[in-house]
């Protein structure tokens, strides 16, 4: 039982920092030496980086995220093993709080989407593909990146219990996606009001 917690304390604190380290912030701030959190939305995230910098870059920050997402849970998966498989699980929720709220930027971070969708491809790599696939299909019919992310988090749990996975994995998509929507807050109100930014 006390190494159980060792093993847990250890794996959070981990994967929290992992999750901390600010891609989008370092790379704008690299290029333009400009503040990202001073920019749009103020997120760290992929969409705001491309108010700045471009699509290219947009795609860069959201791939690096999603193997930061992915990263903390794999080593959980290689080096703690657990029937119940909650070593993963709590990596995948300690690099999606620390994305998001991350100790080197005063706790001013992204939304997690692309961290999350990386934690889900980790835990299942089809699971995260079908996320992936429903996200890029609801955004390029909306142009809303927020309206894609919010369906697509949302439809995790339901297929992660669909292809059979541990109920850990479950409990985590359904818990990630209303935090992630939480997140998203303030996307939904634009949306409902019709003042959501598009892709362009």
């Amino acid at each position: 039982m006390i190494n159980s917690l060792i093993y847990a304390s250890i794996t959070a604190v981990i994967a929290y920092l992992i999750g901390s380290i600010p891609t989008g912030y370092l790379i704008v701030k690299s290029k333009t030496g400009q503040d990202i959190r001073n920019v749009g939305s103020g997120s760290t995230g992929a969409t705001n980086v491309k108010r700045v910098l471009g699509k290219n870059w947009f795609f860069i920050v959201m791939l690096l995220d999603a193997l930061k997402g992915a990263l903390p849970v794999i080593l959980a998966s290689l080096f703690l093993h657990s029937t119940s498989g909650i070593y993963p699980v709590i990596a995948a929720v300690a690099v999606i709080i620390g994305h998001s709220k991350p100790v080197f930027l005063n706790f001013k971070g992204g939304k997690s989407v692309a961290s999350g969708v990386g934690t889900i491809l980790a835990l299942n790599w089809q699971v995260g593909l079908i996320i992936a696939a429903i996200w890029g299909v609801i955004t390029y019919i909306s142009k809303y990146v927020s309206l894609g992310s919010i369906i697509a988090l949302a439809l995790s749990p339901f297929i992660m219990w669909y292809l059979h996975n541990p109920v850990a994995y479950v409990w985590y998509c359904g818990l990630g996606a209303v935090y992630i929507i939480y997140l998203h807050r303030s996307n939904i109100v634009r949306l409902i009001k019709g003042e959501e930014n598009k892709v362009r």
